[in-house]
């Protein structure tokens, strides 16, 4: 089954907007555009001083970039009156479920607000089209189904981080019918975009299986394993990217169309526990690696997370292209590159080319 590509005609000289360029999916994100020509900007925080893919990658060397917090509004707006996006993906977020528990003010505080600060600087610059803000496949209320959640699933959350995304879906919704529709003078397509879990070369963010993993590789490390039996959506990164910027063409040539909440989450057969990706990615990795499970007291998180991709398929004709099983030799084949000094930057570019050779 074919699936549409993304248009490098389309994206050319472009100003496109990444807010949490700095971050994982950003710094791949903002690589991506630059191959295809668009001109991109950037407004994030620093990157951490450790092991980044941003530093790693040199994706600063093509992009215009304001380092600053996205909870400063007016540092923010100045920010959009200066780039004059025509195109914004706001990624900007505090990520992770175990942070939150540790910071849920700040949590919300970037997730919700910082949603607020991004929305409202759109709507006082005028001249952007396309907005699409990602959240997370962890933004629907949670009831541990063994069927994917639908975009018309309630919203909800047990955790800060969840709740969060939550949230931010639901500002997105009501700035979508208050302000940005066809009678307001900026009119613009605001969609939001829920993905899975994400994996890729490049993520060294702490407690998450993959990163983790390769630390304890190098560290010659046993692997502690907070729930090897959760079940989760795993998918390359590539693949809800590619999502993001078919689902941004869509809003800018049909806005009210397209301007609703969208799933990208991997096929059946990628939805796996945690165990499998760790004895998987042990195989490949030559089994250097031994694992135990953690049995310290730990907060809570979803035992069983799917996303139903059904309407992306339908009406943007995205689908998955790489298997779980290439996604995980990709993320290993990143790492090899790493420890050889090879250049990152072009270890991404190859990549990117593989993953939007599937369709040709």
């Amino acid at each position: 089954m074919e699936g549409v590509a993304v248009n490098p005609e389309f994206w050319r000289g472009k100003r496109v907007l990444i807010t949490g360029h700095t971050g994982f999916k950003g710094s791949w994100l903002s690589l991506w555009l630059q191959k295809l020509g668009a001109q991109v900007s950037g407004y994030s925080l620093p990157p951490p001083p450790q092991d980044n893919l941003f530093n790693l990658a040199a994706v600063g060397e093509r992009m215009e970039s304001v380092l600053a917090d996205i909870r400063d509004r007016e540092t923010l707006r100045r920010a959009f009156d200066r780039f004059r996006p025509e195109i914004v993906f706001h990624l900007a977020a505090q990520a992770l479920v175990r942070a939150s528990y540790a910071e849920p003010v700040e949590t919300y505080q970037v997730n919700v607000m910082g949603t607020v600060h991004v929305l409202e600087a759109v709507r006082h610059i005028g001249g952007c089209r396309a907005i699409v803000n990602v959240t997370s496949d962890k933004c629907y209320e949670n009831r541990e189904w063994t069927w994917g959640y639908r975009e018309q699933d309630p919203m909800g959350g047990h955790d800060p981080y969840s709740s969060s995304k939550g949230c931010s879906e639901l500002v997105t919704a009501a700035y979508r019918s208050s302000f940005f529709t066809e009678q307001n003078p900026h009119a613009v397509g605001l969609a939001s975009a829920r993905a899975g879990n994400v994996i890729g070369g490049g993520d060294f963010s702490k407690d998450r299986i993959i990163p983790d993993f390769m630390a304890a590789v190098a560290q010659r490390k046993p692997l502690h394993v907070r729930n090897p039996d959760a079940v989760r959506p795993w998918q390359h990164v590539l693949e809800p990217l590619s999502g993001y910027l078919l689902l941004a063409e869509k809003l800018w040539e049909q806005p009210r169309e397209y301007a609703q909440g969208w799933n990208f989450g991997p096929g059946p057969d990628d939805i796996r526990p945690v165990r499998w990706i760790v004895e998987r990615l042990n195989t490949h990795s030559g089994n250097r690696l031994s694992w135990e499970i953690d049995t310290r007291p730990k907060p809570h998180e979803a035992g069983l997370l799917m996303l139903d991709s059904a309407k992306a398929r339908m009406l943007l004709g995205w689908r998955p292209r790489w298997t779980l099983d290439e996604a995980l030799q990709m993320v290993l084949g990143w790492h090899d590159a790493h420890e050889r000094g090879e250049s990152l930057r072009g270890v991404v570019s190859n990549q990117i080319d593989r993953y939007a050779d599937t369709l040709h």
